[in-house]
């Protein structure tokens, strides 16, 4: 099978596999342990730390380790329960893993507040300012999108913030080896990543912290990660994540080249094939290697079904159960009207597909569409 799904999750690469496996093999041993087994272990920890801390331009102190780019995103929000300040700004196409649990979060005292963004997916800064409360004590937005790969202008915000003493936490997790990570160049307090996301494994995260003072553990027991995150680590899977995050830093140029140009050969080769075929957004504008593309007429499930009977897995831009397909909130939000919602897949490339492979999706797509 063809896989245009990278969006979701990428496949391990072969680097990370033999390391983990390796590490699994021989160095078992709990890293909090004082004997020679469980300090190699720690080494190991450590130096994937470091590598994480390198990729995105922070200090190794600042990096946390958790199992999801879900769990962090959950631990930045939970925090606020101790907080005096108990309103948070979002966007109104933030994950499930910020607006659900904000919605969790609603009857123990936290509110929440989601601006709009255009008909590119892009928030509307204008509206921030005015959404400003006084006892707004976060502002949480992601870098860019997951469904259709806008990337948010966090520097701004960061600007905006710093201006009225507000943190800001952004999610991540669809960016790094994509576009550049720096957290001292856009200034952010808190930043969230998935291993899974780019090349490594899946069931580890990080977690920026600017400053730890700012933070809440939630994961109650142990003393592991500085006290913030309890329970023994993963050390293959951190490992693995370690190098995951310094090979997708060092392949960034050649990477998003790659990405770029199949993007480019793909949406020619759709138009060509379809006329009436709808780009959300703007190639220059989104994660490249990213693209929401509605089919008129159409329905996502349905394509979806027969281009997995052709051999080729891409997503949909809505949340699809059997018989019935519902609008993508994210679409929504950017104003797409119902009936292309519906219509709509996400097409994301990876390392590993080719000009060859953009040509069997096309001829599946034109297949279909034409059946």
């Amino acid at each position: 099978m063809l896989y245009f799904d990278h969006s979701a999750t990428t496949p391990l690469r072969s680097e990370v596999k033999e390391l983990m496996r390796s590490i699994n093999e021989n160095n078992y041993g709990n890293p909090s342990s004082i004997y020679s087994l469980g300090q190699k272990a720690r080494i190991i920890i450590e130096t994937s730390r470091k590598q994480v801390a390198d990729a995105i331009g922070a200090s190794s102190e600042q990096i946390l380790f958790t199992s999801s780019g879900t769990e962090s995103n959950n631990q930045v929000l939970w925090t606020l329960i101790f907080s005096i300040k108990k309103h948070v700004i979002t966007s109104a196409i933030e994950h499930p893993a910020v607006i659900k649990v904000l919605k969790n979060l609603v009857p123990i005292g936290i509110s929440h507040t989601l601006l709009p963004v255009n008909n590119s997916g892009i928030v509307d800064m204008s509206t921030l300012v005015p959404a400003l409360k006084k006892d707004t004590g976060l502002i949480s937005i992601m870098q860019a999108n997951n469904e259709v790969g806008s990337i948010q202008p966090i520097k701004e915000t960061v600007k905006i913030a710093r201006e009225y003493n507000i943190p800001v936490h952004t999610d991540a997790v669809q960016c790094l080896g994509k576009i550049p990570i720096n957290t001292s160049y856009l200034g952010v307090d808190f930043l969230s990543l998935s291993a899974h996301k780019f090349y490594g494994p899946k069931g580890v995260g990080v977690l920026f912290v600017k400053d730890k003072k700012k933070i809440r553990s939630l994961m109650i027991g142990g003393g592991q990660e500085s006290g913030l995150r309890a329970g023994t680590e993963n050390v293959a899977g951190i490992a693995g994540l370690g190098l995951a995050a310094k090979l997708a830093t060092d392949n960034l140029s050649s990477h998003t080249k790659h990405l770029k140009e199949l993007e480019t050969i793909f949406r020619e080769k759709l138009n060509k094939i379809s006329t009436d075929v709808v780009f959300h957004i703007k190639q220059q504008n989104c994660l490249p290697g990213l693209v929401s593309v509605a089919f008129p007429g159409r329905r996502s499930d349905i394509l979806m079904a027969r281009l997995d009977r052709c051999g080729l897995a891409v997503s949909s831009g809505s949340a699809c159960s059997v018989g019935n397909v519902k609008p993508s909130v994210v679409l929504n939000a950017m104003s797409v009207d119902d009936s292309l919602n519906r219509a709509t897949l996400r097409i994301s490339f990876g390392a590993g597909n080719t000009r060859d492979d953009i040509e069997e999706l096309v001829s599946g797509l034109k297949k279909v569409l034409e059946s």
